[in-house]
């Protein structure tokens, strides 16, 4: 009698393993700039999405045991390469969604095409405004990370805590520079110190920032607020050297320069200027944290032994909570299906994540998971190691 038992339910289990082996994947895409020279940040967000999908996979995957797969395309940080990648991604029915890079120009390109094809956008590093700040609804563009609004007015205040009075604005001739130029003048409309007393522009690509940046030293800026990427800092690096050292004002900056191998570029030169850099989550500052080993110890294979090894860590951070997001909504909605998907991560509740516990990350008033409470300063470090700052409010 046991036998028969035993042979009937094993006719029942082993189709069911048979067939759970054979669940199709859920797709994830990846659209970043992985051919840019000197880039780490989309391999640092990839690393993120990598890591945490080890562990979802690991304990069953979503959907009752369909395992989440990444797909990767490169867009050279070109937005055309990006519109392309995005309607070749939306032709795949198993793929629910797409992460974006680290460049603003892009995503705010694909915006309407993103509405048009109904296909999700995770943003685990691009920080204009208008990414999130659209129009469209219902919205299919959802952001971990930082964003212009709330940069720059943390910017300007740790300004004023240092005491300076008087701030200039160098900026990229680039949606990105125009966000946060707008957010700025917010800011400094409602709080007169301190006080913008210029702003200059720059385009992607020049060799040299000599020219604005003393735009902003001959309205008498005492320090300057840098919106730049890690190619174009290098360059304004290498134009102060050329400069006595009473021309070089402190550098507060936005955190588009932890996305390459600036350090590496600039070498000594980083000791002669005073460089302060935005951030929204470091390792180093919750090295106890459960969340962080776990991540650390995901990143063994890409050569990971210590916290000070992960190289733009904003981006593994970021990636790693909203995959983890996306996989409970996939859950939630019980179906891959991307609009009821995109349902789904405004209804996301309690999750204890990396950066922090996410009560409810997304709702259907904010598509922005991260708020002031994350935001620090920092400074590279020689090894080019990003060392928070101990005093950030």
């Amino acid at each position: 009698m046991f036998g028969r038992l035993l042979a009937v339910c094993f006719l029942f289990i082993v189709p069911n393993l048979v067939h759970a082996k054979d669940l199709p994947p859920v797709r994830i895409g990846l659209d970043g700039e992985f051919g840019l020279i000197n880039s780490t940040s989309a391999q640092s967000i990839e690393k993120g999405i990598r890591i945490a999908l080890a562990e979802i996979n690991g304990k069953g995957g979503v959907l009752g045991g369909r395992p989440l797969e990444l797909v990767i395309r490169d867009n050279r940080s070109v937005p055309a390469r990006g519109i392309e990648n995005l309607r070749e991604f939306a032709k795949d029915p198993d793929l629910v969604a797409v992460f974006c890079g680290r460049f603003s120009t892009v995503v705010l390109e694909q915006i309407p095409l993103i509405h048009d094809l109904k296909i999700i956008l995770l943003n685990p590093w691009a920080s204009a405004d208008g990414i999130t700040n659209h129009g469209f609804q219902p919205s299919y563009t959802f952001r971990l990370s930082l964003k212009d609004s709330l940069a720059m007015p943390f910017m300007m205040r740790q300004a004023r805590q240092r005491g300076f009075t008087k701030l200039g604005l160098l900026l990229p001739n680039t949606g990105w520079g125009r966000s946060n130029q707008a957010a700025a003048v917010a800011h400094a409309s409602a709080n007169p110190v301190p006080q913008l007393v210029g702003q200059a522009w720059y385009n992607w690509g020049d060799r040299s920032l000599a020219a604005p940046y003393s735009q902003l030293l001959q309205a008498g800026a005492e320090a300057i607020l840098f919106v730049a990427n890690d190619l174009e800092a290098t360059a304004l690096l290498k134009d102060l050297e050329m400069m006595p050292a009473a021309q070089r004002r402190p550098l507060i900056a936005h955190w588009g320069i932890t996305g390459g191998s600036f350090v590496k570029e600039v070498g000594a030169l980083l000791g002669s200027v005073d460089l302060t850099v935005i951030q929204t989550f470091s390792f180093l500052a919750t090295p106890d944290s459960p969340a962080a080993r776990r991540v650390l110890a995901g990143g063994a294979g890409f050569g990971w032994k210590s916290f000070e090894d992960i190289p733009s860590p904003v981006g593994v951070a970021q990636a790693y909570d909203l995959t983890h997001i996306l996989a409970r909504a996939i859950d939630l909605a019980g179906t891959a299906d991307r609009s009821k998907v995109r349902d789904a991560l405004e209804k996301v509740r309690d999750y204890a994540g990396l950066m922090r516990h996410y009560e409810r990350p997304f709702t259907a008033d904010s598509h922005d998971a991260l708020g002031p409470n994350e935001l620090l300063m920092a400074r590279f470090r020689k090894d080019g190691v990003i060392i928070p700052l101990a005093a950030n409010r």
